[in-house]
């Protein structure tokens, strides 16, 4: 029988309110982005802080919603995740897969594949090799480079590891080749695992940032993460409506408004995406990072 006494009872008070008060503090930012979206020109100039606007409009959706640049540029970073996530999974368990079987230089294999996980190549190196295979100021320069992550594919091979010898030895016994084995056995038990890593490189790939900056230079190309650069840090909003005529009003949208209204509509899609997986996510990481 446990027996709380009162000093146990003023911790676990003590405890609540602190969790409490951090948590109103990790949401106060995202609150207060969704206020200064949704506020009007008037109200936003004349007020130092906004807790809640006292007249609600969409001014900086509909300017946002209607450029040519950031709508493309939304897109643009749709393909990109959604081509790189699966070319990711697919060379990340194929690789896994094979560095579990007794084959020649595995030792060497898993070795290479341990020191680029301790040893980046580096920028230049990197751009030079994405120069030279002439992929530069092309989507597969956002995609490629970043396909397979050490780490992944360490704690993927683990997971593959832990599903029982006994189903892959019965299945060669009936005859089935190594593919046959990965796809028909070792995919379909793994499903926890490729939808947590499918998570990992699904928000990867849509905060692809610094690489489209540094190997895309043709702006129809560029991801959303670089539209947001050129509007928050930068403040060249206004350069974003392709010479549109806005009937906004008098006054256009302040470039906080905008900037705010385009950091929420570049967030929504993986808070969208997020619950469906997350019965797999602890699930996924846990199996692939203790061996049973």
């Amino acid at each position: 029988m446990n027996i709380h006494t009162p000093m146990d009872r003023l911790l676990g008070g003590v405890n609540i309110v602190l969790l409490l008060f951090i948590t109103l503090g990790m949401l106060f930012p995202f609150y207060y982005m969704v206020i200064v979206s949704f506020t009007s020109y008037d109200e936003f100039v004349t007020k130092d802080l906004l807790l809640f606007p006292e007249r609600w409009v969409t001014d900086a959706y509909t300017f946002i919603l209607s450029t040519k640049t950031f709508f493309r540029s939304i897109l643009v970073t749709i393909f990109v995740t959604v081509v790189g996530t699966l070319l990711s999974l697919l060379l990340t368990t194929m690789m896994a897969y094979s560095l579990t079987r007794n084959i020649t230089g595995q030792r060497v294999f898993l070795f290479m594949v341990l020191f680029t996980f301790v040893f980046g190549a580096g920028i230049i190196p990197t751009y030079m090799v994405v120069r030279e295979t002439q992929i530069l100021d092309t989507y597969w320069a956002l995609i490629i480079p970043t396909a397979i992550n050490s780490f992944n594919l360490i704690v993927m091979r683990q997971f593959f590891l832990s599903i029982p010898k006994d189903l892959t030895e019965a299945s060669v016994i009936d005859g089935a080749n190594d593919l046959q084995i990965f796809g028909r056995i070792i995919v379909p038990l793994s499903k926890p695992a490729l939808a947590a890593f499918g998570l990992f490189y699904a928000v990867t790939n849509w905060n692809t940032y610094f690489n489209a900056l540094i190997y895309i230079s043709d702006p129809a190309k560029w991801t959303v993460q670089v539209v947001l650069r050129q509007i928050v840090i930068l403040d060249q909003a206004s350069s974003l409506s392709d010479g549109a005529q806005m009937a906004l009003g008098q006054n256009p949208p302040p470039a906080e408004t905008i900037g705010m209204a385009a950091v929420l509509i570049a967030t929504i899609p993986i808070l969208i995406v997020y619950p469906f997986l997350q019965k797999h996510f602890a699930k996924g990481v846990m199996l692939g990072s203790v061996k049973e």
